[in-house]
């Protein structure tokens, strides 16, 4: 008797295999050139994207500098509102400048929040003009269930994206803008005597990996857009929602391993070759659904109470052998 199995429930099962557990958040995995989906679980789960953001207002740039707009060696400006930008961040006087060139890099590699603010200001004349042309983007790349606020991912509850989308921005990066794909594969830089690395460790641990950007708020857990090439092949991973940094460069690197090691590209088992494209992938029932709170996991609160109590219980024998 021969057993049918659908393509994407055995790739359910295999990848479900290769973590160990079922995924805490959306998942998604998909051929860079071609969009053809390979695994997607909760893709269209509408979720917090953090410092994943930071791949608009690169793309915002990139096309500012294409258009004639902006040049690489024009100065942004550290101002007012952008200064007080929390970390990751620069951290320049009010006033003092850098070169789009620098802002790009610290954008990418450091995922300065300020220097977003700064390139944001540039471009849009502030952080909500900017807003509205990142959210104009959005909407003409087909990411219909993104909503920006700011250029730099800081959490408001209102600023939102998904899977399917960051997957979606990525692909354009790579296919509108091929002359700046070598910022994302960078991972370290310097400003100064300071040498800055980037948060993406599988820079350093994954081979083939070629970007794209991590990020993290409380409430979104910790997030990445990777991508990732051999022999010729790029991968695009979403990973979102992971309760550690370990924990969610495992299960990005599980996903490009599989996705590299295991897939057949034309058929599979001998079977009829499915194409499922992530332009036309169908949208998730939960694509409604209010943003995960990942806050309770990523950002458990610290044992102060506990760790207080001890000390007062060594000044008490520190008291009571000095006899007061």
């Amino acid at each position: 008797m021969k057993y049918i199995i659908s393509f994407l429930s055995m790739v359910a099962v295999l990848v479900t295999f290769i973590f160990g557990q079922a995924n805490a958040g959306p998942t998604l995995l998909m051929d860079a050139q071609s969009g053809k989906i390979f695994y997607a679980e909760d893709q269209d789960l509408p979720w917090h994207p953090a410092s994943t953001t930071k791949l608009m207002t690169a793309y915002l740039v990139f096309d500012a500098i294409k258009n004639g707009k902006m040049k690489l060696t024009d100065a942004v400006l550290q101002s007012e509102r952008s200064i007080l930008e929390p970390p990751s961040k620069i951290g320049y006087p009010v006033g003092i400048g850098m070169s789009v060139e620098l802002a790009l890099q610290s954008l990418i590699i450091k995922s300065a929040n300020d220097v977003a603010v700064m390139l944001a200001e540039k471009i849009g004349g502030s952080v909500e003009g900017f807003s509205a042309r990142m959210n104009a983007k959005a909407k003409s790349l087909g990411m219909n269930n993104t909503n920006f606020v700011n250029p730099n991912g800081l959490h408001h509850i209102k600023h939102v994206s998904t899977a399917r989308d960051l997957a979606l921005l990525t692909q354009a990066l790579w296919k509108d803008f091929p002359e700046h794909r070598a910022r994302f594969s960078r991972a370290s830089m310097k400003i100064g005597r300071r040498k800055l690395r980037s948060y993406n460790s599988l820079l350093r641990t994954f081979e083939g990996t070629d970007g794209m950007k991590t990020g993290f708020v409380c409430a979104s857990g910790f997030n990445i857009v990777a991508s990732a090439t051999r022999d010729g092949r790029r991968l695009i991973a979403v990973v979102l929602g992971a309760k550690n940094p370990g924990q969610r460069a495992e299960r990005t690197k599980a996903l490009l391993s599989y996705g590299f090691e295991h897939f057949d590209w034309k058929m599979l088992l001998g079977g009829e070759k499915k194409e499922l494209f992530l332009a036309g992938f169908p949208m998730g029932d939960n694509h409604k659904a209010e943003p995960a709170n990942m806050r309770p996991v990523a950002c458990r609160p610290r044992r102060r109470v506990v760790r207080s109590k001890a000390r007062k219980r060594k000044k008490k024998r520190r008291r009571r052998k000095r006899g007061g």
